[in-house]
């Protein structure tokens, strides 16, 4: 590749003969070309970019030579942008993907319209090039040709019936192309099904890139609602900073197109809810080992630096079990602030509408008087009690009858299961988790205390199987 490098380079200064360096590049990378033409490519950097790129690079200059790493894609963005129809032809005719793109989504056609090449734009077009095919900041070739004066090329591909795309602002659009965040996506690398029953503002599974990701959608009706727009860059700004292995994954997001989205990890086992519906009550070492995932994951949380997250909505449901058998919190900072916030009410807090009927849910943030990091201990307790019965509190009353008499009576269900089952350790934790009193709630850091020192001590009392091993000891 080194010796085809800088023969461009001479057949360049010297005018040489493009179709001799062409065939060669041909020869050397078409081995290839059975290969996914996206596999190995890269930015283009050779011309003119997108009328809508974040960057403003200067074009190469001819007496640069071509990268080494020149893939298939590359070859084919390269002979279009230089106004090479035979090149483009012959690397078509290899079997080349005439709507391959590049990390930034750009086609030949793209690069074409940007350097007003009317013999290769319309060569393109009669091997089906995607007219309306966009880059990663949403600009098709007939704006390209537009922005870049090439009006030939615009009425061409306006005879063909291309139309320039609307300005396609969101909430989010940054005052300047640079200030693009890092975490942006490009729309075109996701794949979502088109699903009924898909709840708005909630997840569903989609593909970047191949990889099955799950998916919030903020659709166009949603725009209009200042308070919708507010939960989703809080939500999207909770993701961005968070990393810990019991917490779910930030992928990424779309907030310079339309429709916006968040994209995360997906876990094809589901949320622990659903597990504990088909488990029912769990064996000890399941509930020490889960308890440790949760409570370790929502340390994190509370600890986070310079503002705490208070988790707000701390169920099965926002808990995801991955294919290793570990839990991941998810949902964190959606109903309430995220911010510790003492002498603030719910109310007067950034908030997301929540299920009434929420007996997981502290006493406090019911009634909507001030709350802490305790009301997620009080969650904590309501889950660990669910996983040593098997049914939820008061089973079999409703949901609503069960808020009640734990939010407004101060009640408590009892203990069904024999004492001689579970440590006696975790009952005392539950006990002092769902205390009417905030203050007398345990934090996190203590529950992870107590939890490793029930397991150090498991074996003694007869509790764990031999077989069972801890990860954390």
């Amino acid at each position: 590749m080194d010796n085809i490098a800088a023969h461009l380079k001479r057949g360049i200064s010297r005018q040489f003969s493009m179709g001799s360096m062409r065939r060669s590049l041909t020869r050397q990378i078409t081995r290839q070309s059975s290969l996914d033409p996206r596999r190995n490519n890269m930015r283009f950097s050779f011309g003119r970019q997108s009328s809508m790129d974040p960057i403003r690079r200067s074009p190469v200059s001819d007496k640069l030579t071509v990268p080494e790493n020149l893939d298939s894609t590359m070859q084919l963005l390269f002979m279009a942008s230089r106004g090479d129809v035979k090149g483009v032809e012959e690397l078509l005719d290899e079997g080349i993907d005439v709507n391959s793109i590049d990390l930034d989504g750009r086609t030949a056609l793209h690069i074409a319209a940007c350097e007003g090449h009317e013999e290769v734009v319309k060569l393109l077009l009669q091997r089906k090039a995607n007219m309306e095919a966009r880059d990663r900041w949403g600009s098709t070739a007939a704006a390209d040709a537009k922005y870049y004066g090439n009006v030939e090329v615009y009425n061409i591909l306006k005879a063909r019936g291309a139309k320039v795309p609307k300005s396609r602002k969101t909430p989010m659009t940054v005052a300047h192309p640079r200030e693009i965040p890092e975490y942006e996506l490009n729309p075109l690398e996701l794949r979502v099904r088109k699903s009924d029953g898909i709840a708005k503002g909630s997840y569903q599974v989609a593909k970047w890139n191949g990889t099955k990701v799950s998916v919030k959608i903020l659709h166009k009706e949603s725009l209009s609602d200042p308070d919708t727009i507010d939960a989703f860059k809080h939500e999207l700004t909770i993701l961005e900073k968070v990393r810990h292995p019991n917490v779910i994954q930030f992928v990424g997001a779309v907030t310079q197109n339309l429709p916006m989205m968040i994209v995360l990890e997906y876990h094809p086992k589901g949320d622990f809810g659903s597990y504990l519906q088909r488990k029912g009550r769990l064996s000890p070492s399941k509930v020490l080992r889960f308890s440790l995932d949760i409570a370790r994951g929502m340390n994190y949380l509370h600890e986070c630096k310079p503002d705490p997250i208070i988790h707000g909505d701390l169920r099965p449901k926002n808990i995801l079990l991955d294919s290793g058998g570990q839990l991941k919190l998810t949902g964190f900072g959606l109903v309430h602030s995220s911010k510790i916030s003492p002498g603030i009410s719910p109310a007067e807090q950034p908030a997301v509408r929540m299920e009434s009927a929420n007996f997981y849910m502290a006493p406090e943030v019911y009634k909507g008087e001030m709350y802490d990091r305790c009301a997620d201990a009080y969650s904590f307790g309501v889950i660990l009690y669910e996983m040593i019965e098997g049914v939820h509190p008061f089973h079999p009353k409703s949901p609503e009858e069960v808020v009640k008499l734990m939010c407004c009576e101060g009640k408590r269900p009892p203990f069904k299961v024999k004492a001689r089952s579970y440590p006696p350790d975790l009952r005392e934790l539950i006990d002092e988790c769902w205390n009417p009193k905030p203050l007398v709630r345990p934090t996190f850091s203590e529950i992870i205390v107590r939890l490793d020192k029930i397991a150090s001590h498991g074996s003694k009392y007869g509790w764990w199987k031999d077989t069972f091993k801890f990860p954390w000891r």
